[in-house]
C-alpha cells in the first residue's frame, strides 16, 4: 500500500508516545502470566498493581483477554461483533437481526458467546442498549465458568468497586431504568441474580469499562471489561499506557485465532517495586479540570504531583514571550476569553459540517491571538488542530501543514515524551505534510512518530506496521529529492495525476477528540 492510499483511507487520530530503547523493548510475544506485577495497597488509593521486576520502554507488562466486550450501539451495522474491525459490507444474524460480522467464520467464532445473547434479543423482542448487553455477557459467562474464568486473572468481580453510593442522583435514576429493563431482557431459563449483584456488575463497567477500538486503533468502536486492568490506578503523568491488540482471528478454522486483548506497555524506565498507573484524562486539561473529571467520573480525588504542583498550567493559559517581553495579564486574558468564545462558534460551525466557516472562524482567531498567546496555550493549540484538519479535508495542504507543526511543537512542550497523543499527532502532520510536498519535514515528522508508536503500540500493531512503511517510502522520497529536487518532484507530479487524490475523511465532531481510554457512558 502507498502512502497515498493510506492517507486517503485514515480516519482523524489523536494518540501516540516516545522514549529511550532498551533491551526488550521490540518484544514480539505476548506476557501470558501474571508474575510480573503483584496487588498492593498503594497510599491514598486503596489497591493498586506494582511491578515485580525491572521494565524498560516498550515492554509488554501483562496482556489480558476482556470478560465479556460488545459493540457500541450506534455502530451495531458497521462493525463486526466478533473481531471489532470496520468492513463495508457484513453478514447479519438470520436469527437476532442484530449481530454483523465479517463472514462465517467470524459468526462461528462468536457464537459460543453470541448463542443465549441471540435467544435472548429474539425473545425480548427488541435489543436493548450497550450497558445492558455487556452486564448481560458478563453474567451469562460468570454464570459458566465461576467467578474466576482465567489463571492470570487477579481478582474477581465482587472485589471491584462500583461506586453506587458516590453516583450522583441522575446517574442512579438511569441505573435502575438499566436494571429494570436488564431484568425483562434477562431469560427466565438463566440463572437468576438478585438486584444488587444485578446493579453493581452496572456500576462496575460504568467506572471501569475499557473502550473498544476498531482494528486499526483510530476510533471507539464498543466497551469491554478487563478485571486486571481495574486494578491500575491513575496518575496524570504515567509511567504507562495501555493499547487494544485484536489478534489475529483470519483464520478459516476458529482454533487458530488469538484473542482479542489489552496490552500494557511501559513508557520508560520502572523500577522492582514501583506502582504502575495509567491517565484516565487528558493531560492537555488544566489541572484543576482533571481533578473535575477525575471526581465526577471516576469518584476519587487526584493527589499527584503533577496536580498538587499545577505542573504546566501556567504555559497552557500563558502569553508569548518574545525578546524577553510579555503581554499584560490583561491582554493574555482577553485573549484567552476571546479564543474560548470564537471554539464554541467553531464547534457549532463544525457539528453543522460548515467546514469554510470553520476556516474563516479559526483564521480570525489565530490572527488575533497568535501575537499574544504562548505557543503551548491550549486554546491556541485546539485552534491550530481544528484548523489543520480541516484545511487537510479541504485539500489546502500548504496552510494545513504548517498548522499541524506548530500543533507538534506545543505538544512536545506540555506532554510526556511517550504520551500517545503526541505520537498520533507527529503522525497526522508528517501525512500532511507529506501531502503539501515538504518531504524533509515529513520524513522527520513520520520518524518521529514510529519511535513513539513502536513504544506504545509495538510492532505488531496496524499503524505499527503503516508507519514503518511511510517511514520507508518517505526515506526512499528524500534521497531522490536531495539527488535532483526538479525530477523529485516532477514524478510527484506526474503520480499524483495518474492517481487523483481522493477527498479526505470528514473530519469528525468536536466529541471525537482525543479519546479518554476508560470507557464513560454518556
Amino acid at each position: 500500500m502507498t502512502l497515498l492510499s493510506q492517507v486517503t483511507s485514515q480516519e482523524h487520530v489523536r494518540e501516540s508516545t516516545r522514549t529511550k530503547w532498551k533491551p526488550g523493548f521490540c518484544q514480539l510475544f505476548t506476557i501470558t502470566t501474571m508474575e510480573s506485577v503483584a496487588i498492593f495497597d498503594s497510599p491514598g488509593k486503596g489497591r493498586g498493581l506494582k511491578a515485580t521486576k525491572e521494565f524498560w520502554a516498550g515492554d509488554v507488562i501483562f496482556s489480558e483477554a476482556s470478560i465479556a466486550a460488545v459493540v457500541f450501539d450506534s455502530l451495531a451495522e458497521r462493525i463486526c461483533h466478533n473481531c471489532f474491525r470496520r468492513q463495508d459490507k457484513l453478514q447479519r444474524c438470520g436469527q437476532c437481526k442484530f449481530a454483523h460480522y465479517c463472514d462465517r467464520t467470524c459468526q462461528r467464532a462468536a457464537w459460543p458467546e453470541h448463542k443465549v445473547e441471540c435467544g435472548a434479543i429474539k425473545a425480548y423482542g427488541k435489543v436493548p442498549n450497550e450497558n445492558i448487553r455487556l452486564v448481560a455477557r458478563i453474567m451469562w459467562r460468570l454464570d459458566k465458568e465461576g467467578s474466576v474464568v482465567s489463571d492470570m486473572q487477579l481478582t474477581t468481580l465482587d472485589e471491584l468497586e462500583d461506586h453506587i453510593n458516590d453516583m450522583q442522583e441522575e446517574d442512579m435514576k438511569e441505573l435502575k431504568v438499566d436494571v429494570h429493563n436488564f431484568l425483562d431482557y434477562w431469560p427466565r431459563t438463566s440463572k437468576q441474580h438478585t438486584i444488587d449483584s444485578i446493579s453493581h456488575i452496572f456500576g462496575v463497567i460504568n467506572c471501569n469499562g475499557f473502550s473498544v477500538s476498531d482494528q486499526r486503533g483510530l476510533q471507539a468502536v464498543g466497551v469491554g471489561l478487563f478485571p486486571n486492568l481495574c486494578l491500575v490506578n491513575h496518575d496524570c503523568w504515567p509511567n504507562c499506557t495501555v493499547i487494544l491488540n485484536h489478534g489475529n482471528q483470519s483464520a478459516v478454522n476458529t482454533v487458530f485465532h488469538s484473542q482479542r486483548r489489552i496490552e500494557l506497555r511501559a513508557l520508560g524506565k520502572i523500577s522492582d517495586g514501583e506502582e504502575l498507573t495509567v491517565s484516565y484524562v487528558d493531560y492537555l486539561n488544566l489541572s484543576e479540570e482533571r481533578q473535575r473529571l477525575l471526581k465526577t467520573q471516576y469518584f476519587f480525588d487526584c493527589t499527584c504531583d503533577h496536580c498538587k504542583n499545577k505542573t504546566h498550567d501556567d504555559v497552557k493559559m500563558g502569553g508569548k514571550e518574545e525578546d524577553g517581553a510579555k503581554p499584560s495579564e490583561e491582554q493574555v486574558k482577553e485573549a484567552t476569553d476571546y479564543c474560548f468564545q470564537m471554539m464554541e462558534k467553531m464547534d457549532k460551525a463544525r457539528l453543522d459540517g460548515d467546514y469554510h466557516e470553520v476556516v474563516k472562524i479559526c483564521r480570525q482567531c489565530i490572527e488575533k491571538t497568535e501575537p499574544i498567546l504562548a505557543d503551548t496555550h491550549i486554546y491556541l493549540l485546539r485552534m491550530w488542530s481544528t484548523m489543520s484538519e480541516v484545511q487537510a479535508y479541504l485539500q489546502n495542504f500548504e496552510e494545513a501543514a504548517e498548522y499541524a507543526r506548530k500543533m507538534v511543537e506545543g505538544y512536545m512542550k506540555l506532554y510526556n515524551p511517550n504520551n500517545a497523543a503526541l505520537g498520533m499527532a507527529a503522525m497526522r502532520a508528517g501525512v500532511t505534510h507529506w501531502q503539501a510536498g515538504l518531504i524533509e519535514v515529513a520524513h522527520g515528522m513520520i520518524c518521529k512518530a514510529y519511535a513513539i508508536l513502536m513504544v506504545t503500540h509495538g510492532p505488531t500493531h496496524p499503524i505499527t506496521k503503516d508507519l514503518e512503511a511511510m517511514r520507508m517510502q518517505t526515506e526512499m522520497e528524500l534521497r531522490m529529492f536531495k539527488q535532483n529536487e526538479y525530477v523529485y518532484h516532477s514524478m510527484r507530479e506526474a503520480a499524483l495525476k495518474n492517481k487523483p487524490m481522493t477527498m479526505m475523511h470528514e473530519p469528525k465532531s468536536v466529541e471525537e477528540g482525543i479519546k479518554n481510554l476508560f470507557h464513560r457512558r454518556k
